[in-house]
């Protein structure tokens, strides 16, 4: 599939901010399965992107940029081919052994109710690939998506009390089970293509998607999307990992003084019309 991406994401302060710097992961890596045709990234006037990657490899892009700044302006296009892998990652270069994400992070310590979750969902499974499908089957039923009573800082453990969340509670809820029972996990950020309003809906379209990774000897790493209870296929574009959220947020960053701020965001993933001819 040739996947066409169009996320535009706008801050406007009121009065003006002082100054603003951000790191954006927002940028796809080539890898088995996912070729990046074209991409670019476009910020507002007077801001230089430095581009490097991070520790865990991500393309990563920073940028500073002093006010008064009434509107802060970032643009994401580009094409990508992808293949259906049924989720498993190959052709890139790890930087660190899967054992690296089995530790925990202040988003993804599970708590007594989570840990015994984790400990019963896919219990008698005959294999390790078999169990991490079991666990995200079980927290697909569990879970409920819902916007409103979560934020970027709700952690795995609170997400999971309330049995509801975006995307990214449920990939934590994942990521915090899958290593409470010894299993490397990591959490991914990228986009989806929309599946019409109930895939829109339960995957959070309008904010992009997230999902974990889990390491599985003999295949490697794989991919477990527990909002749709499915491997990533060939809809998805994958753009960063990190150990949670805040390691792989597309776009972090602070600003200084001004006022309110107020966030807008268009998302468009579709399928582009330009198609490779087989």
């Amino acid at each position: 599939m040739r996947i066409h991406v169009n996320h535009a994401t706008t801050y406007s302060y009121d009065p003006p901010a002082n100054g603003a710097i951000q790191t954006l992961r927002l940028t796809p890596r080539n890898h088995d399965g996912q070729y990046v045709v074209a991409w670019r990234i476009d910020v507002s006037e007077g801001c230089q992107l430095r581009a490097h990657q991070d520790a865990f490899g991500n393309l990563t892009h920073t940028f500073a940029l002093d006010g008064p700044i009434s509107e802060l302006r970032v643009l994401v296009e580009g094409e990508v081919e992808t293949q259906d892998t049924a989720g498993v990652i190959r052709g890139i270069s790890e930087r660190f052994p899967p054992s690296l994400f089995l530790r925990s992070t202040d988003l993804t310590l599970p708590d007594t109710e989570l840990a015994a979750f984790a400990e019963s969902a896919g219990k008698g499974e005959g294999d390790r690939i078999a169990r991490l499908h079991a666990l995200m089957e079980a927290i697909s039923a569990a879970m409920e998506f819902d916007a409103d009573p979560t934020h970027s800082s709700t952690t795995a453990a609170a997400a999971f009390k309330q049995k509801r969340g975006v995307c990214q509670d449920f990939a934590h809820v994942f990521t915090a089970c899958a290593r409470h029972i010894g299993v490397p996990a990591r959490y991914v950020t990228g986009y989806l293509v929309g599946d019409g309003a109930v895939a829109e809906q339960r995957a959070g379209h309008q904010a992009g998607h997230a999902w974990s990774e889990a390491y599985v000897e003999g295949l490697g790493w794989v991919g477990f999307d527990p909002v749709l209870s499915q491997c990533p296929t060939d809809a998805y574009v994958r753009l960063a990992v990190g150990l949670d959220y805040l390691g792989a947020a597309p776009v972090r960053g602070n600003r200084y003084g001004g006022g309110d701020e107020h966030l807008t965001v268009a998302l468009k993933v579709d399928q582009s019309s330009r198609q490779v001819q087989g």
